[in-house]
This record gives structure tokens, C-alpha cells and sequence, in this order.
């Protein structure tokens, strides 16, 4: 069950530094590092492109069609957050645009993952202020319902606490729980090494087939070669 009308001012954040490491890798490599987990569901997507962004997350729950719980998260955003927020059900209002932006930089939010609409994806791209949305909708909203600010909310399938590490780029976003960001940060930065050794082998014209010891499991299964 939801946890309606309630805001909490207090929160544990990721680990500073774990936080800036992760924001050196890209939202696959922080996925695979965290063992093919974290994802949140590819309709979520950047409302300009270029768009990127890592940071801790002040979480919201909102209602349908209703914004006014981003306006009340405002008060509780820190440098460094990301605004992540879900609703009680499906929407794809546009709960999100250039004043609220406006207001989020001003407390020094990195940007905004919303499972909803945002509009004004002009000025935001102008901003370079990062969104990731549902949809793009210019249809407006109304602030009359409670929902709530720092609680855990679902957002597009992915489950979100309070000061959790969010990742995201051209590729999607990933949530890394707080507890886990130091484990994960090392992991990227291993699997980040091991690729660039690979990248190298494969510039040199070295086949995956070799490179992985593909051909004995291909020719266990029957694969066969017809010239």
C-alpha cells in the first residue's frame, strides 16, 4: 500500500564518492556490473538528446494528473539529487515542464525521471536540464491531491528508495540501491578495464567467435559451415 500525504526530510544518500564514480559509467555498464539488474522499463526515455544524468534520488509519488507533490519535493531536493517519480496509476499527463525546472536547478538537482509527461522540451533542451519521461504531452495538470516526497515509490517496474543511485543516458535509466553503490562503482570500473582490452583486440580484427571460445559450444550444439 502507498504511503499517502507524509513527506520525509530526513534520508540516507548512497556514498558520495561511489555516487561520482558511477557517474563515469554509462547505464549499461552500471547495469551488467550490478549483475543485469536495476533497469528501469526502456519507455522511459530522454525528452532531448544528449540528455545524461547520475545522482541520488528524492523520490515522489504522485497522483493522476496532479503535480503538486513535485512542487512540495522541491523544498526537500539537495545539490547533487535527482527528482525520480512514479504514480499511484498510469499517466501520461504533463506533469513537468520549464518553471518546474527552473526550480529544481535553483536547488541544485541534476534532473528528473518521471513514469508520466513532461512538455516544454524546447526550453529544457535550451536548460539542458535532464528529463526522462513516459511520453511527452503538453496537457496540463492540477495540484489538489496528497501524495508523498521520500518515500519508496515503483517507477516504470523498477522499485526506488530514498537516496538510491540513478543512472541515466541514451540508453535508458538504472536505479543503484544505496547500500550497494561502493560494490557496484568497483564492479563498473572492472568490467570498464576488461572491455577496453577487448575493444582493442577486436580494432586489430580478432573475431568474438575466437576471442570468447565460441566454436567448440557452436559446433557441440550442431552448428555446421556449408561452402
Amino acid at each position: 500500500m502507498h504511503e499517502l500525504g507524509v513527506v520525509h526530510r530526513r534520508t540516507e544518500c548512497a556514498d558520495r564518492a561511489a555516487v561520482e564514480a558511477l557517474s563515469r559509467y554509462g547505464v549499461a555498464t552500471v547495469h551488467e556490473a550490478m549483475g543485469r539488474l536495476g533497469l528501469l522499463r526502456p519507455y522511459i526515455r530522454p525528452v532531448y538528446e544528449g540528455a545524461k544524468l547520475c545522482g541520488t534520488a528524492v523520490t515522489v509519488l504522485l497522483q493522476p494528473g496532479d503535480n503538486w507533490m513535485l512542487h512540495v519535493a522541491a523544498e526537500q531536493v539537495r545539490e547533487g539529487d535527482v527528482v525520480v517519480a512514479g504514480c499511484t496509476t498510469e499517466s501520461g499527463d504533463g506533469f513537468f515542464g520549464e518553471l518546474l525546472a527552473t526550480s529544481l536547478r535553483a536547488r541544485g538537482a541534476k534532473g528528473l525521471v518521471i513514469d508520466g509527461g513532461c512538455r516544454d522540451v524546447d526550453e529544457l533542451r535550451q536548460m539542458d536540464f535532464p528529463v526522462f519521461a513516459r511520453t511527452i504531452n503538453a496537457k496540463g495538470t492540477v495540484k489538489a491531491t496528497l501524495g508523498s516526497v521520500n518515500v519508496p515509490v515503483v517507477v516504470a517496474n523498477a522499485l526506488v528508495n530514498p537516496g538510491d543511485v540513478i543512472v541515466a543516458d541514451a540508453d535508458g535509466v538504472v536505479v543503484v540501491p544505496a547500500p550497494q553503490a561502493v560494490a557496484v562503482a568497483e564492479a563498473a570500473a572492472r568490467r570498464e578495464a576488461a572491455e577496453e582490452g577487448k575493444r582493442k583486440r577486436f580494432v586489430e580484427g580478432e573475431l568474438g567467435l575466437d576471442m570468447y571460445a565460441m566454436r567448440g559450444p557452436l559446433a557441440e550444439l550442431g552448428l555446421t559451415y556449408v561452402d
